[in-house]
C-alpha cells in the first residue's frame, strides 16, 4: 500500500514537472510571436517578484557603486589629465602670444628710428652673446648673404648699439659700444660740440674724455648723438645717450662726461644693421 502511494506521488511529480516544462515552452513560443497574454503574465510576475528584486538591488547597489567607482575613477582621471594637457597648451599659447607681442613691439620700435629711416638696413635677431666675459659682443642671424658687412652700424629703436666686426654668410658679430676698444665721435646736441667717446666695460657708462671745452655749458640730461663728421664710420644724429655726470679733465682744459646709454644692451632681442659705408678710411 505504501509502495502504491509512493508510486502515485512520483507519478504526480513527474506530471507536474512535465506540465511546467510544457508551459515554459508554450510561453517562450508565444513570446517570440509577440502574444499579448505573455505580457499579462509578465506583469503579474513583476508585481509579485518586483519587491524582491528591488530589495536585492538595494543590497547589491554598494557593490555595484564601488565597482563603477573603480572604473569610473579611471575614466575621470583620464578626462582630468586631458583637461590639464589642454590647459597647459592654452597657457603655452598665451606665453607664445605674449612673447610674439613683445617681439613685435621691439621690431616696431626698431623700425621707428626716424633719424636713420632713409638709410637701407637689415633687421636681425640676436642669437648669442660673447664667448667670454671679456667680450662685449653679441651674435646676430644675418650675414653677408643679407648685405651685412664689417664696419656697419647696429642700432635699436632707442639708439646706437655697436658695429659689425665679423661676418659670415649667415651670421655676424656685433661689437657693443660698451666694449673698452670701442671709440666713436659724438655731438653734444644743445651746443653742437664734438668729442670722442669710448666704452669702459659691460654695465658701465660711455665716457667722453676729449673734445668738450671747459667753457662749454653741459647739463645732466643733455642728449648726445653720433657726430657724423667727415669720414665718420657712423652716420650723423644716431642717439647715443644722455649726460649722467660732468667733471673737469686732469688737463684742466676739457670736460669728462659720463653718458647713460639709451639702447638697452642687457638683453636685446632685435637690432637693425644700417648699410652705411663710411667715406674714406679712419674717422669716428
Amino acid at each position: 500500500m505504501a509502495l502504491s502511494r509512493r508510486t502515485s506521488r512520483t507519478g504526480r511529480s513527474r506530471f507536474t514537472l512535465l506540465l511546467v516544462v510544457l508551459t515554459s515552452i508554450t510561453l517562450l513560443t508565444l513570446d517570440f510571436r509577440g502574444a499579448g497574454a505573455v505580457d499579462d503574465v509578465r506583469g503579474a510576475a513583476a508585481t509579485v517578484f518586483g519587491p524582491v528584486a528591488d530589495a536585492a538591488a538595494w543590497v547589491t547597489s554598494p557593490v555595484s557603486d564601488a565597482w563603477n567607482g573603480v572604473f569610473g575613477y579611471n575614466e575621470l582621471a583620464d578626462e582630468n589629465e586631458a583637461l590639464r594637457e589642454q590647459i597647459a597648451d592654452l597657457e603655452g599659447q598665451v606665453v607664445e602670444n605674449e612673447d610674439a607681442a613683445r617681439a613685435l613691439e621691439e621690431i616696431a620700435a626698431t623700425n621707428g628710428l626716424t633719424i636713420t629711416s632713409q638709410i637701407p638696413s637689415t633687421l636681425a635677431r640676436v642669437v648669442g652673446s660673447g664667448l667670454t666675459n671679456f667680450e662685449n659682443t653679441v651674435e646676430i642671424d644675418r650675414g653677408s648673404d643679407d648685405g651685412v658687412a664689417v664696419g656697419m652700424p647696429v642700432v635699436t629703436g632707442a639708439g646706437l648699439v655697436g658695429r659689425i666686426t665679423q661676418v659670415t654668410g649667415s651670421r655676424s658679430v656685433v661689437q657693443l659700444i660698451t666694449d673698452p676698444g670701442f671709440d666713436l665721435g659724438i655731438r653734444l646736441v644743445p651746443t653742437g660740440d664734438v668729442g670722442i667717446a669710448h666704452g669702459t666695460g659691460e654695465g658701465r657708462p660711455l665716457v667722453v674724455d676729449a673734445g668738450i671745452d671747459l667753457r662749454t655749458v653741459v647739463n645732466v640730461g643733455d642728449p648726445v648723438t653720433t657726430s657724423g663728421v667727415d669720414r665718420s664710420i657712423f652716420p650723423p644724429d644716431i642717439p647715443v645717450g644722455v649726460v649722467d655726470t660732468v667733471a673737469t679733465a686732469p688737463d684742466q682744459l676739457t670736460q669728462v662726461l659720463h653718458l647713460e646709454l639709451l639702447a638697452d644692451l642687457d638683453n636685446p632681442a632685435y637690432v637693425r644693421v644700417l648699410q652705411w659705408v663710411p667715406v674714406g678710411p679712419g674717422g669716428n
